[in-house]
């Protein structure tokens, strides 16, 4: 475990920020620095490309290049769930080919896990994978799959031995988005967004040689990657600097770095973060608001539950290093009950949205107020108890693996 103490970490982001930041390079060339110094994902191994550091010691880092105003390292799924994924199952031609183009953002990744059948029963998936000499044939229907319209790569889990029992014969790629075969339809949501996708897939290939954990073992693999989603889910990503988009499909790459210091992520990217907490405060101040004992109290609880997905991401890097469970529940549940509190935290920072902007909570926009920043939170509030697996769901497991309460009955189960 990486030993660098906090002011350490500080000392050493500064100086890279002093040497490097140059808000006329272009973002390719800034990437590049900040995954060349290893603090585009400091969490990850050493032989990753990371630093080793805890989740605690990599939020310092983030908190540094946020205070000096300068762009985050890539963003999207590739650094949330791939690299970490890679990291934990991947071979030494796999941390080769993909880690160092998620770390530098030149390449974009999805995640190609739920079909319009097989969503929160996830294992039901019938996405098909047949072997053609040293390739695999895919054909099947992926569904809300995030920024899969931006993206160079895909997590795909398919039924590579459709006769074994659904949790087996699961087998998880590295699959190549831009084929022939390949078909992605975004999904225009409520925001106005279209975070989401539906992927169609007619006879797509993908080599052998990118299967990532072993033929058969997609569900072990899938189920780190989901614990990633969770935790992401659970500890927000309001890094509060500014953002671009990685991949070469959104044309990013090569505009300057500066240019990109003053734009707002979708609240989909950025979650309940320090940007949002701040937001909420001088909005309350501005309009009076901090007077009232039920805006103050409703406050006050978003700022505890704020604190308490922090606590549980740092407890959860701790039991992970150590190997076991110091929660008194089961291992391997954290990430459920950091989604679950993420949910908590997102319904009640709608509602004191609501009490603090009042009737102006119905107006959207960037005119609007707080460019319509606790608007957009509002309208984006009821997909987080849904996406990376239902609430209900987490409760199951955290009942079932946690506590070690009966299994829900199912068919399936019998």
């Amino acid at each position: 475990m990486a030993t660098e103490t906090p002011q350490q970490i500080e000392d050493l982001t500064n100086a890279f920020v002093d040497e490097h930041w140059d808000p006329a390079i272009t973002v390719r060339d800034w990437w590049a620095r900040l995954a060349d110094a290893r603090l585009s994902h400091p969490s990850l191994p050493e032989a990753a490309g990371g630093r080793g550091w805890s989740a605690a010691q990599a939020r310092v880092a983030g908190q540094v290049l946020a205070r000096r105003r300068v762009v985050g390292p890539p963003g999207g799924l590739g650094m949330l769930l791939a690299a970490p994924t890679i990291a934990d199952h991947g071979s030494p031609e796999q941390f080769a080919r993909w880690l160092p183009s998620i770390l530098d953002g030149t390449e974009a990744w999805c995640q190609l896990f739920s079909e319009p059948g097989a969503g929160s029963d996830l294992a039901g998936l019938q996405c098909r994978a047949e072997r053609d000499g040293d390739e695999w044939v895919i054909t099947g229907q992926k569904v809300w799959t995030s920024n899969g319209h931006e993206a160079d790569w895909g997590m795909l889990i398919a039924r590579t031995d459709p006769d074994l029992p659904k949790h087996q014969g699961i087998t998880y790629f590295g699959f190549p988005m831009r084929q022939p075969g390949v078909e992605v339809r975004p999904l225009t949501e409520m925001t106005g967004r279209a975070l989401f996708n539906e992927v169609f897939i007619d006879g797509a290939r993908v080599s052998d040689a990118n299967i990532i954990g072993g033929r058969g073992n997609g569900w072990k693999v899938a189920n780190t990657t989901l614990t990633h989603e969770r935790a992401g889910i659970g500890g927000g990503h309001g890094g509060g600097f500014g953002t671009a988009s990685p991949g070469e499909i959104m044309g990013e790459l090569g505009q300057p770095v500066g240019d990109f210091l003053g734009r707002r992520p979708p609240i989909s990217a950025g979650g309940v973060g320090r940007r949002v907490l701040s937001v909420l405060s001088e909005e309350a101040e501005r309009r009076g608001r901090m007077a009232d004992p039920v805006v103050r109290d409703a406050l006050t609880q978003v700022h505890m539950l704020y604190r308490l997905a922090e606590l549980t991401l740092q407890r959860q890097a701790a039991e992970r290093r150590s190997g076991r469970s110091r929660s008194g529940l089961g291992a391997g549940v954290e990430g459920n009950l950091a989604k679950i509190g993420n949910t908590r935290l997102l319904h009640q920072t709608r509602h004191v949205a609501g009490l603090i902007l009042g009737p102006d909570a119905a107006l959207v926009g960037e005119e609007a107020a707080t460019g319509g920043l606790l608007q957009e939170l509002t309208l984006f509030s009821p997909a987080p108890s849904i996406y990376g697996g239902t609430d209900e769901i987490q409760r199951n497991v955290i009942g079932e693996r946690g506590l070690g309460l009966p299994k829900e009955p199912s068919p399936d189960k019998a």
